[in-house]
């Protein structure tokens, strides 16, 4: 059953958009970190790559079982529980050397803490307090929360690296992030929509629900578009340091365009909030990965210029985190909002699989061949497949009426 929005639904909105500015502007800086690691432990680009790996997938590993946890307990404590691993992640990632070290410490309790504390669950708190008119409007706000993130965080890590090191940078990072502890307060679930089920029988439900999903032609269409989305954020997020390294271009020059990256797609993410409240959502995700293809075939072509990385960072940014909320309003409109958390956490899975193939593809690749030129093709191609396979996905207009649990 959908509770709607309190009196004070606003308030559950700003946090939840809070939070992903938090724990989303940690994750998208972490490609600074790649060069000071490789220096500082000597591992190689292709190994730490593989720890940055693991860390993209278990971002998406831990999405179905914290927005289980959260659909059944509601989301305050699984944002509080990943909030916490995610500054231990932090605290310790400066003492690892080894390549198992860096991948506990980034790979497992980070990246898993902060994906306890991301999308599915806050998609799914702010879903089932809103009205069906105001959640797509709010899942761009959220939305936005991650790309605002980024743009602070991104300048503010890269200038702790610069002036301070690497390592005062994870320390700073992590004590920004336990700041936003009281979020997970604000978001508990209100005691009149604690679910009533006994926990065998809502677990039986819930695979009964999962069961049906997986079955659906429409939602497998929707996690394989959102593998490629995942593999195209992650070797972008990774490795786009490197090639403006590449360039001769200086570190800032990174920085800022990690910046650019999240400030555009604040606008992109509230456009896309905006889009998928007059137009259907598949055709809103057809239009962004089309345009991922067009622009980095432009990118090719461009002279490698700071002012080109800043144009491309603009544009890249405008659907950089934006298909979140239309994938998210896409699982509302199929299924419902009960176990919407669990099954956002499943697509969100699938794209973390296919952003562990891009963070790791892409130091393989640069390793082998000294350049990211093949990456950047086969980037293009699957946008180009990501934005064919949404046109014949069945979405209805509006959710299911659900009843009653």
């Amino acid at each position: 059953m959908t509770t709607k929005a309190g009196p004070h639904w606003e308030w559950i909105v700003l946090a939840a958009a809070g939070s992903m500015v938090i724990t989303m502007g940690a994750r998208q800086s972490i490609g600074l970190f790649v060069a000071p690691l490789d220096l500082a432990t000597g591992l190689g680009l292709a190994k730490i790559s593989l720890a940055l790996a693991i860390g993209q997938f278990m971002w998406g590993f831990a999405q179905p079982i914290a927005g289980a946890v959260a659909d059944r307990y509601g989301p305050g404590r699984m944002i509080g529980i990943g909030l916490v691993m995610l500054v231990i992640g932090n605290i310790l990632t400066p003492f690892m050397t080894s390549l198992p070290g860096l991948s506990f410490t980034i790979g497992v309790l980070a990246a898993g803490g902060a994906g306890c504390a991301s999308y599915s669950v806050l998609m799914g708190a702010v879903g089932r307090r809103l009205a069906p008119e105001k959640r797509g409007p709010a899942s761009g706000l959220v939305g936005a929360g991650g790309s605002l993130g980024q743009f602070i965080f991104a300048p503010l890590m890269g200038a702790i690296i610069t002036g301070w090191g690497w390592q005062a940078a994870m320390w700073v990072c992590a004590a920004i992030v336990a700041c936003a502890l009281p979020l997970a307060f604000v978001l508990r679930a209100p005691p009149s929509s604690t679910p009533g089920l006994p926990l065998p029988q809502f677990l039986a439900n819930m695979g009964k629900a999962t069961r049906s999903a997986m079955g659906d032609r429409s939602y497998l269409l929707l996690h394989a578009s959102f593998f490629t989305c995942g593999f195209h954020i992650a070797f972008l997020v990774t490795h786009l340091p490197g090639e403006i390294g590449l360039c001769g271009l200086p570190p800032s020059v990174a920085s800022w365009s990690l910046a650019i990256i999240g400030l555009s797609n604040v606008v992109g993410s509230l456009l896309s909030g905006w889009c998928i409240g007059r137009y259907l959502s598949k055709h809103v995700l057809f239009a962004m990965y089309a345009s991922r293809a067009l622009l980095i075939l432009i990118y090719l072509a461009s002279p490698k210029t700071d002012v080109t990385f800043y144009i491309f960072a603009a544009g890249l940014g405008l659907t950089w985190l934006a298909t979140v909320p239309p994938t998210a309003m896409m699982v509302n409109k199929l299924f419902g909002t009960r176990y919407l958390s669990t099954l956002v956490g499943l697509t969100l899975l699938s794209h973390q699989i296919g952003a562990f193939f891009g963070a790791w593809l892409g130091g393989l690749v640069f390793t082998a061949t000294g350049t990211y030129t093949w990456m950047w093709y086969i980037d293009i191609a699957l946008a180009g497949t990501a934005a064919l396979l949404n046109i014949p996905i069945r979405e209805p207009k509006s959710p299911p009426v659900e009843a009653a649990a």
